[in-house]
C-alpha cells in the first residue's frame, strides 16, 4: 500500500484542498475547512474547504454555460469522453480504491470493487451513447408522422453519502454526461477527499479533449449546501442518496418548485431462508451481507427470517462463522471487517444494542466497541447477532451498523408479510431450492422491494439492472436498464407532411 503522502500525490491531492470547482476552475470560497480523518487510525488525512453561497452561485453559472456547449456535442462523442474516463479509472483503480478504503473505512477489496463499479457504469454509458432511442407511433391523421425523442435535461445535482463515496456519483454522472447534462456534485462532508480526487480525474480527460470542463462541478459542505441545491430552479433534477429523513426534506423542497428528484434512501433488508436452503452457499452470503462495509450499506442484510425447522441449524452456523471474523485495518486484506465511519456511528450502534436488550431480545454473541492496539480511532465494533421480533421498533428502523436480526417463521406467507412489514423497500432475498417458493417470492404477492434476489444476498448489485427501492426508500432508479431516461426530457413530435390540416379526434374547424 502507498503511504498517505504518496497516495495524495498520486491523486493530485494536497494537505489542504479547495473544495469548489467548476471543471478546471477553482472557485474561491470563505467556507469552513472540512477535516477528513480516517476511521482506520484516527489520523487527519487532509482538509477540504466548504463552499459558501457566492462560490455556489458562481459554480452554477459556469455549469449552465458548459451544459449549453455540451448538449451540442453528439451523443457518441460524449460517450467517447466517458470511455476515456473509464480508462483513466482503470489506471488509477488501486490508488482510488485505497483512498476510498482509508477515508471511508471499508475493506480494500470493497474499495477496489467500488472503483470497478465506476468503470462498469462508464462501459455501460458508452454503449448507451449510441442508443438513446425514442419511439415512432402511427398517427390517426393521414399524412402525419408521430415520434418521441429525448433531449438533454440540463444540470443534474448529485448529493451522495459517505458509504459509497465515489460509485454513486459515477452512476449518475456517466449516464447524465452521455445524455448531454452537466453535473454538480455535493459529496458527503465525511468523505470530501474522494470528491476532489474524482474531480481531478475527470478534468484531466475533459482538458485533453478540449471539452467544456464545467460539465463536472464539485461543491462541498453540510446540510445548507444540499438545501441550496434542492431549492435551485437552475437544477431540474436532484439525485440524492442518504437517510430517509434527508430524502424527505429534499423531496419536499424540490417538489415545491416542481423539479424532479431521484431518491435512494434507507434499506431494512431481509433474507427469507426456507427449509430447502443450501446452508453451505447461504452462510457466506449472509455474513458478507451483514458485515460488509461494517453494515453501512443501504443494501446490508439486517434481518434473517428463518423457517423454524432449520432455525437452530442456521443460528449455530452463523455464530460459528462470526467467531472466525477478523476485525481491523481494512487495508490489511486478512481482515474481514473494518471500522464504522465515526464515533457518532459507534454511539448509534451501542444505543441499538441497549434497545434490543430492553425490548427483550437476546444477543447471541458479545457486542461492544473494540479497544487497544490497532483500534485507536475508536470506530471499531464487534458484529452482533440478535434474536428479536420483527414488530419491535428497533427492528423496524435501519441501524447503520453490523447488527443482524434473527426472526423465526412457520408459513411462507408469514415470512413474506414480515419481509414486507417495514417502511423501507430496497433489497430482499430468498434462499431456497424450491421453485414454487422462489416464484411465490418473486410474484406480485411476494417481495415489495425494488430488488428481489434468489440464492444470493441482499448486497452487491450489478450495474446492468436498475438500482433502487420502493416505499420510503424513495422510488428512484439509478444505474442500468432504462434509468437513463430520468436524466433527459421527453418530447412528443408530430409532423404533417400533407397539404391539408386534419384535426385530431375528427374535430371540424372552418374559418
Amino acid at each position: 500500500m502507498l503511504s498517505t503522502e504518496k497516495l495524495l500525490s498520486e491523486l493530485n491531492l494536497k494537505a489542504e484542498n479547495n473544495g469548489t470547482f467548476a471543471g478546471n476552475k477553482s472557485i474561491p470560497s470563505k467556507g469552513e475547512m472540512l477535516e477528513s480523518s480516517s476511521p482506520v487510525d484516527g489520523k487527519l488525512i487532509a482538509k477540504v474547504s466548504a463552499t459558501d453561497r457566492a462560490a455556489y452561485d458562481q459554480t452554477l453559472e459556469l455549469a449552465a454555460k458548459a451544459q449549453e456547449e455540451w448538449r451540442k456535442v453528439t451523443a457518441p462523442k460524449r460517450g467517447e469522453i466517458v470511455r476515456q474516463f473509464g480508462e483513466l479509472l482503470r489506471e488509477k483503480k488501486a490508488e482510488l480504491g485505497q483512498l476510498v478504503s482509508y477515508e471511508m473505512g471499508k475493506s480494500y477489496q470493497e474499495g477496489l470493487g467500488e472503483v470497478q463499479e465506476m468503470i462498469d457504469i462508464c462501459d455501460f454509458a458508452v454503449g448507451l451513447s449510441r442508443q438513446l432511442h425514442g419511439f415512432t407511433m402511427h398517427s390517426e391523421r393521414p399524412l402525419h408522422r408521430m415520434y418521441e425523442q429525448y433531449h438533454p435535461l440540463g444540470i443534474v445535482g448529485i448529493i451522495s453519502a459517505f458509504n459509497f463515496p465515489v460509485a454513486v456519483w459515477c452512476w449518475n454522472t456517466a449516464l447524465a454526461w452521455v445524455c448531454g447534462d452537466a453535473c454538480v456534485w455535493k459529496p458527503s462532508e465525511k468523505t470530501p477527499l474522494c470528491g476532489v480526487a474524482c474531480q481531478n480525474l475527470i478534468v484531466e480527460v475533459l482538458e485533453k479533449n478540449n471539452m467544456p470542463t464545467a460539465i463536472s462541478c464539485l461543491i462541498n459542505g453540510g446540510k445548507e449546501v444540499g438545501e441550496w441545491m434542492s431549492t435551485d430552479d437552475r437544477i431540474p433534477l436532484v439525485s440524492a442518496t442518504g437517510s430517509i429523513r434527508m430524502g424527505k426534506q429534499v423531496a419536499v423542497k424540490v417538489a415545491e418548485r416542481l423539479g424532479k428528484s431521484l431518491l435512494e434512501l434507507g434499506g431494512n433488508n431481509a433474507v427469507i431462508l426456507t427449509p430447502s436452503t443450501d446452508l453451505k452457499m447461504a452462510v457466506p452470503a449472509l455474513v458478507f451481507g451483514a458485515v460488509g462495509t461494517c453494515g453501512q450499506r443501504c443494501t446490508s442484510t439486517r434481518r434473517l427470517i428463518i423457517h423454524d425447522s432449520i432455525y437452530d441449524q442456521v443460528k449455530d452456523a452463523l455464530v460459528k462463522a462470526y467467531e472466525q471474523l477478523s476485525i481491523g485495518d481494512p487495508l490489511d486484506e486478512s481482515n474481514h471487517m473494518g471500522p464504522l465511519i465515526d464515533q457518532d456511528a459507534v454511539r448509534n450502534y451501542e444505543n441499538a444494542l441497549k434497545e434490543i436488550e430492553r425490548s427483550g431480545g437476546t444477543l447471541l454473541n458479545e457486542g461492544g466497541q473494540l479497544e487497544g492496539s490497532g483500534y485507536e480511532s475508536g470506530c471499531y465494533v464487534k458484529p452482533v447477532i440478535a434474536e428479536v421480533k420483527n414488530e419491535w421498533e428497533i427492528v423496524q428502523e435501519e441501524t447503520f451498523a453490523p447488527i443482524l436480526y434473527l426472526i423465526k417463521y412457520s408459513e411462507l406467507d408469514e415470512a413474506i408479510a414480515m419481509q414486507n412489514g417495514v417502511k423501507q423497500g430496497l433489497s430482499s432475498a430468498m434462499m431456497t431450492s424450491n421453485m414454487k417458493d422462489m416464484e411465490r417470492f418473486l410474484s406480485a404477492e411476494g417481495s415489495d422491494c425494488g430488488i428481489a434476489n434468489v440464492n444470493i444476498g441482499t448486497s452487491g448489485a450489478e450495474i446492468g439492472g436498475a438500482f433502487g427501492g420502493e416505499k420510503e426508500t424513495g422510488g428512484g432508479r439509478e444505474s442500468g436498464s432504462d434509468a437513463w431516461k430520468i436524466y433527459m426530457r421527453r418530447q412528443t413530435n408530430t409532423i404533417n407532411y400533407g397539404d391539408e390540416l386534419p384535426l385530431a379526434q375528427g374535430i371540424k374547424f372552418h374559418i
